[in-house]
């Protein structure tokens, strides 16, 4: 599966399933660990669990096979890995806290954040 493909097929799966505020997050250039994160909020564990579980059945039904699920049993941050897009499912609380999206939108240069810089 494509790329492009996978990120749609998480995004479609979670809006379907009544995932809240779904955002994606290119990061290539940014990270070697995948080129798409994908952030959406839970209202609460059950649901969480729900939307991970939802995309990693989605996705092995389309042929492809996700790396790895972290979380899902306590259902307040579930991670999904599917490689070139990382999924992150939290409740709302926990999103506020980490604000990912804010995190990953900083477009300064690596090289500015190395240790011994500061």
């Amino acid at each position: 599966m494509q790329l492009e493909a996978l990120k749609n097929l998480v995004v479609e799966t979670l809006e379907e399933m009544k995932g809240i505020d779904v955002a994606v997050i290119d990061v290539r250039g940014k990270t070697s660990v995948t080129d798409y994160m994908i952030v959406a909020t839970g209202t609460s564990a059950i649901h969480v669990k729900s939307l991970a579980e939802s995309v990693s059945i989605a996705v092995k039904e389309a042929g492809e096979t996700p790396l790895g699920m972290e979380g899902a049993q306590e259902g307040e941050w579930t991670l999904l890995d599917l490689n070139g897009v990382v999924l992150h499912v939290m409740q709302a609380k926990v999103r506020d806290f980490y604000q990912l999206e804010r995190l990953w939108a900083v477009d300064t240069p690596n090289e500015e954040w190395r240790s011994g810089d500061a």
